[in-house]
């Protein structure tokens, strides 16, 4: 096996998940991604023509994200038809498994080059749209184990782990003070491009919608808990709560402590996101310098009851492979899906905190599920870049129990 490297990368702002609010909320999610392929192009690093497969992340494939959304966004972009394309779902990491699977694909000589990336359009696809909830309503599957919602395994993560509302609100409020100024000082601009109404060209949005960077710490300190209600829904096979099935799953718990709020947890988006991967072959034989190397990939399965702690794991499996440690990685995207999911990450490997989400992260600026992935990787490389440091390392948590990680170098 050799080397994939990315060439490029490119996202969308991402806009306000509310119906008929959101300034993306009229663009239809084909068109959002098919933008993000005409951007990359229109750099001019590489012919349409060219590209061997399309790999796009989506987590609610229903709908207008259903029937092949990654076929489909390549003919809206005009590409030629000879250019395949398929849609993939790895929850919330679908976006950044597309680029493990583009990688994998040109690094090991099957193609020599690729677009991987995501799409997610929450305010016209609403997320739980497709219906499967967390396990795909299968009474066998929950005999043997019953998943809880995302929300309440978060507060169960805080719980477990002491952490306080305090410390978890500190987190939400730097995201927010991290992406002002990087938003303030054009850090995403290299990678960032406006989206235009097809038809009339007319810019519907240039910037990301959803930071509030007047946020204050007591501000988030008056927002009510989350999940409170949705830890009271009677849920299982005997009358049970969410709350319940999941103390029975942890009864060192004790009891739920509800700490996540709509203020340090991840916030509801549009948009999309994709990279360009090339082989060692594709870049020798075009003259062209890349932005950065792959150094390291991986995936774990983890408890899904508690779901959200595979960030660490995934993070050791991948610094393995490369031979490093947690100390020799310069920058983190850890995904902000909850603020607990952060300091739980944090804690488990020992990370410098200062090195974490230097731009902010999804409690700012968003989580536009199947596309976070591929943005957070586009962030991380534009800011080695911009600080001239080397090494990044991307990571999230994933429904059901399971994490993800990758590792860049730039070049």
């Amino acid at each position: 096996m050799t080397t994939s490297y990315v060439i490029d990368a490119a996202r969308t702002p991402r806009g306000r998940g509310k119906a008929g609010k959101g300034a993306l909320s009229g663009i239809h999610p084909q068109e959002l991604f098919a933008q993000v392929l005409n951007a990359l192009q229109a750099r001019g690093r590489f012919e349409a023509r060219e590209v061997e497969d399309v790999m796009v992340g989506c987590v609610s494939q229903v709908g207008e994200q259903g029937a092949n959304l990654a076929r489909n966004a390549v003919l809206t972009a005009g590409w030629p038809q000879q250019v395949s394309a398929v849609s993939l779902n790895r929850f919330c990491a679908s976006g950044l498994q597309a680029i493990h699977f583009g990688a994998m694909g040109v690094a090991s000589g099957a193609m020599d080059l690729a677009v991987a990336g995501g799409v997610e359009s929450m305010s016209r696809v609403p997320m739980g749209a497709d219906g499967g909830g967390q396990d795909g309503n299968n009474p066998h599957l929950r005999e043997r184990l019953f998943q809880v919602p995302q929300g309440i395994s978060a507060d169960l993560i805080a719980t477990l782990e002491g952490l306080s509302r305090e410390e978890l609100d500190a987190v939400a409020l730097r995201s927010q003070k991290n992406a002002a100024r990087a938003i303030e000082e054009g850090r995403f601009v290299k990678s960032l491009f406006p989206v235009r109404q097809p038809g009339t060209g007319a810019v519907v949005l240039e910037r990301d919608e959803f930071p509030r960077p007047d946020t204050t710490a007591e501000g988030l300190a008056a927002l009510k808990p989350s999940f409170v209600a949705m830890g009271e829904t009677v849920a299982g096979p005997r009358g049970e709560t969410l709350a319940q099935l999941a103390l029975a799953a942890y009864p060192r718990a004790r009891a739920l402590q509800h700490v996540h709020t709509a203020g340090n947890s991840s916030g509801i988006v549009d948009g999309a996101a994709a990279v360009v991967l090339a082989s060692e072959r594709y870049v020798r034989e075009k003259g062209i310098q890349p932005r950065a190397r792959i150094r390291a990939m991986a995936t774990v399965g983890t408890e899904p009851v508690l779901m959200l702690t595979g960030p660490a794991p995934a993070s050791e499996k991948a610094l393995r492979q490369a031979g490093m440690n947690a100390r020799d990685i310069d920058l983190w995207e850890i995904n902000e899906a909850f603020a607990g999911v952060v300091l739980q990450t944090i804690r488990a490997l020992g990370i410098d905190p200062e090195r974490v989400n230097v731009n902010g992260g999804s409690i700012a600026l968003g989580h536009p599920l199947g596309a976070t992935g591929a943005m957070l990787l586009g962030t991380a490389l534009d800011e080695l870049e911009r600080s001239g440091k080397q090494t990044a390392l991307i990571t999230m948590c994933v429904g059901g129990g399971q994490g993800i990680a990758t590792i860049i170098e730039r070049l």
